[in-house]
């Protein structure tokens, strides 16, 4: 090592000091020891291995799981003047770049765990120095992950080869038993483990029964400002949700594995190039994206696990600003999960039984959201985070176990046979062909709920399935679940959350401190970038984050040297860029 770590952090990156737990990340890897950095979205995890990319001897290997995410994170590096190159199936250069690792040219080199595994790549390594190993998203290295990739199992023979080059994992979700799985299978000490903590305090958090999932989006996409991500479950799901909001008047495009190759890459492209755009997808998009600028993300439906939920609305709010993350479902969701679980293997079942549960606590408490998300990873957290739906208007909740044991005892009467509809027109009296010819107008329950309990049916119905007090079998009927009969007893109660009166919002910012829309300046900045973005063929966000430009509109600098004070202006940007934006500020005095 050559060059202090501070000085590379601000004549490179432009920042004068590190943020949260990256100076402890950093210190450790640049004294040779392995590491695993446990640390939220947006925290600056791809600085750990950058800067000591720059200021150790030889070239760092970043063991990347996709093939988008390391073209972004190489057009990010290569912007600050980091020498870095990919070698991947796709690319079209693999000769120059194994050229220039060997000839020592490369400070970072990107590359899938497919190929980090083969023996052949092992002995290219050998042909020239190595400063680092840097394991990207590493919980995918665990099966007790919600993430697991098998290629990632075959990396320890890689590591042990090179005893003397340190190794660095890193990830922002893995929980207590995720973390040791890791530490274990990539051979790092149990001293090695530095965990940031998992809040992202930018992000609202806000979780809505559904009723008409498109209206529904469409109305919350209606109300915000900038590029999003809205997540439906399948491919029919995600074309269907992106025909009806492509109507809203912003562009829509979407993404899935069904999906020609080549419209895929050109829809990614585009969402990632874009400052308004919604991208409608199955989650297996976001991933391979490091757009900082993505305002919300909506979950159109109940993502897998508490994890992958906190993964994928971690996509949001990467560059600190505000945004929100929305997910609507529904008590299908859960009965689905269920049935989901019964058919994988036995060894796995408690875990994804666990996990679904945790999903339940997160969608029906009246308290707030994160305090359960944190709780889950092992994070102490306050009461309320005055950031979550339930902390801003918090709901009410009552006992609806009476209303709960009619609607099991109506189930049980007409002999678990029949759908939530037509249970609870029999509760609610609804007389009709059907429920003639079966002679169930006849019975106790038929028309048993009336006055202000007709409006606790359907949450109720809801929060039955949600909790196995009810099942749905393969032909759509009710049947009870384990905790069916507690309820029915008595010795369990149903509390029942109900959330405030819902008002109609209009556009507006995500929350907290918005970017100065409207602001001449700030406007003519972001024409700037996007003018120089265009030119050199990279997203708007390599130039310069908002934040950045936000700064520039505040602070008015008047010289290159004024501009170099501004926090992300480093070196090579200032270079690049400085004379443009000043031109811009001049034009605006």
């Amino acid at each position: 090592m050559t060059r202090d770590p501070l000085d590379i952090l601000h004549e490179t990156f432009g920042f004068r000091s590190f943020r949260g737990v990256q100076d402890q990340v950093v210190g450790r890897v640049l004294d040779g020891r392995n590491t695993l950095a446990v640390m939220p979205t947006g925290a600056g995890k791809s600085l750990c291995y950058q800067l000591p990319s720059l200021a150790l001897d030889g070239t760092c290997l970043v063991v990347s799981p996709l093939i988008a995410l390391m073209h972004d994170q190489l057009r990010a590096a290569e912007a600050v003047g980091i020498r870095a190159a990919t070698l991947t199936s796709v690319d079209e250069n693999r000769e120059e770049t194994i050229a220039r690792f060997r000839a020592g040219e490369l400070d970072l080199l990107y590359v899938a765990p497919e190929r980090a595994s083969n023996e052949s790549f092992r002995n290219l390594l050998r042909q020239s120095k190595l400063a680092l190993f840097a394991i990207d998203e590493a919980h995918c290295v665990s099966e007790w992950g919600h993430d697991f990739r098998p290629d990632y199992r075959l990396l320890r023979p890689l590591l042990d080869s090179f005893p003397e080059v340190p190794r660095l994992a890193l990830t922002a979700t893995a929980d207590a038993h995720t973390q040791a799985d890791i530490l274990d299978q990539l051979g790092i000490p149990r001293d090695g483990l530095i965990v940031a903590g998992f809040d992202r305090p930018n992000i609202r958090y806000a979780i809505t029964p559904r009723e008409n999932t498109n209206a529904q989006v469409a109305e919350f996409i209606a109300a915000q400002q900038g590029p999003g991500i809205v997540y439906a479950q399948t491919r029919a799901g995600v074309e269907k949700l992106a025909e009806r909001l492509g109507g809203a008047g912003r562009p829509v495009l979407p993404y899935h594995a069904g999906l020609d190759p080549a419209v895929r890459r050109r829809n990614q492209a585009a969402f990632v190039a874009s400052e308004d755009m919604v991208i409608v997808a199955t989650v297996a998009f976001g991933m391979g994206i490091d757009k900082p600028d993505v305002r919300f993300v909506v979950h159109a439906g109940l993502p897998k696990s508490i994890e992958g939920y906190y993964q994928e609305t971690g996509r949001a709010g990467r560059d600190g600003d505000p945004a929100v993350a929305q997910l609507f479902w529904g008590a299908d969701d859960f009965a689905r999960a269920r049935q989901r679980i019964g058919e994988v293997e036995a060894a796995r079942q408690p875990g994804e039984r666990a996990r679904l549960t945790a999903l339940g606590a997160l969608v029906e408490t009246a308290g707030c959201r994160r305090r359960i998300l944190l709780r889950h990873f092992g994070e102490d957290a306050p009461e309320t985070c005055g950031n979550c739906d339930n902390c801003l208007s918090p709901p009410s909740a009552i006992d609806a176990s009476v209303t709960a044991q009619k609607f099991l005892s109506a189930v049980f009467r007409t002999g678990m046979m029949y759908g939530t509809g037509y249970i609870e027109g029999i509760l609610l009296g609804q007389s009709s062909e059907r429920s003639l010819m079966n002679g169930h107008e006849s019975l106790s329950v038929f028309g048993i709920v009336e006055g202000d309990e007709v409006a606790l049916v359907k949450p109720v119905a809801r929060a039955l399935l949600l909790r196995d007090a009810l099942r749905t079998n393969a032909h759509g009927g009710l049947e009870f679940g384990p905790e069916a009969r507690p309820i029915l007893k008595g010795e369990k109660t149903l509390s029942l959350v109900l959330p405030p009166k819902r008002e109609r919002r209009r556009r507006s910012k995500a929350g907290g401190e918005p970017n100065p829309i409207g602001d001449p300046l700030f406007e003519a900045l972001r024409a700037k970038r996007r003018e120089l973005a265009q030119e050199a063929q990279v997203p708007p966000y390599v130039i310069f984050h908002d934040s950045v430009l936000r700064d520039m509109a505040a602070a008015r600098p008047r010289s290159i040297g004024e501009l170099g004070r501004i926090s992300g202006v480093g070196a090579r940007k200032l270079e690049a860029y400085g004379s443009a934006f000043l031109d811009v500020i001049r034009e605006a005095a």
